[in-house]
């Protein structure tokens, strides 16, 4: 087992666990939401022990508020269309 003294993640045989779920994950998202925003004026930076860390892919919070923001223009059209075609309820 090896766990990043950073940010708690751990891995078991090989598998990225999440700090906060416990859930398995990917190294590569955890590099998209965690280790590629750490500051390098951060002196705990270099504790860090992903080895996707620097890599490019994964889930990104910038792809979170697209798929976010998407779900709520879905939201609101559906309902518009609701009231178009029933009047307000």
């Amino acid at each position: 087992m090896k766990k990043c003294e950073k940010c708690g993640a751990t891995w078991m045989e090989g598998v990225l666990y999440w700090q906060g779920t416990g859930k398995p994950g990917k190294d590569i998202d955890l590099a998209g939401l965690v280790c590629n925003n750490l500051r390098e004026d951060d002196p705990d930076a270099v504790k860090c022990i992903n080895t996707s860390k620097g890599k490019p892919g994964g889930d990104t919070w910038e792809y979170r508020r697209g798929f976010i923001d998407g779900a709520f223009t879905s939201l609101k059209n559906q309902r518009e269309e609701m009231r178009d075609n029933f009047g307000d309820l």
